[in-house]
């Protein structure tokens, strides 16, 4: 053989291995893009959750014989809590953007309460948070896109089943009762 077949040889192989570890290190980077942007959304679920206790207490003080939506408030905030994966925690979060509506809406029954500057702040506060829970999830979702792409596209895919790389689920919203209700005053 001659030295120039040797060398064409011998850079053919390091490019296909070069191109096999830039492929399984872009998965791998988009797979940690994922985790990472599904974290983004638990922290504004966590922050949504710490804020529900004191708006349930504060509308207790005005609206107490309203058990019901109180009790499924609660409810919903727990099932959002104790989720374990993404489409447990859609579907819980899903129902506590419900629960809050409902909650919203018996507060429009309580001038009282509407003109309670804590229950304002809270209502603010859970608004803002709703906010930057759309943008996690849209962030979350556009991560997903591009991770479950990269494990469906050729060569990618070749690499992407071998090494277990698997596609991910995006985080489902039910767009209808995702926007915090804001009490008229």
């Amino acid at each position: 053989m001659s030295w120039i077949l040797i060398i064409i040889l011998i850079l053919a192989i390091v490019f296909i291995v070069g191109t096999v570890i830039h492929m399984y290190n872009r998965l791998v980077s988009l797979r940690n893009r994922v985790k990472n942007s599904y974290a983004q959304i638990d922290v504004q679920l966590k922050r949504r959750n710490d804020l529900i206790p004191n708006l349930v207490e504060t509308v207790k003080g005005y609206a107490s014989h309203e058990k019901g939506v109180l009790e499924e408030v609660t409810k919903a905030r727990s099932n959002v809590m104790n989720a374990s994966n993404v489409k447990e925690t859609s579907n819980a979060d899903n129902q506590l953007t419900s629960a809050l509506k409902s909650l919203f809406a018996v507060a429009e029954n309580y001038p009282d309460l509407k003109a309670n500057s804590n229950f304002q702040q809270l209502q603010n506060q859970l608004s803002e948070t709703e906010d930057k829970i759309s943008y996690a999830r849209q962030f979350y979702n556009d991560t997903v896109l591009m991770y479950n792409n990269a494990c469906q596209q050729f060569p990618s895919n070749l690499l992407a089943k071998p090494f277990g790389f698997k596609e991910e689920e995006f985080f489902e919203a039910d767009v209808e009762s995702r926007e915090v209700p804001k009490v008229e005053f």
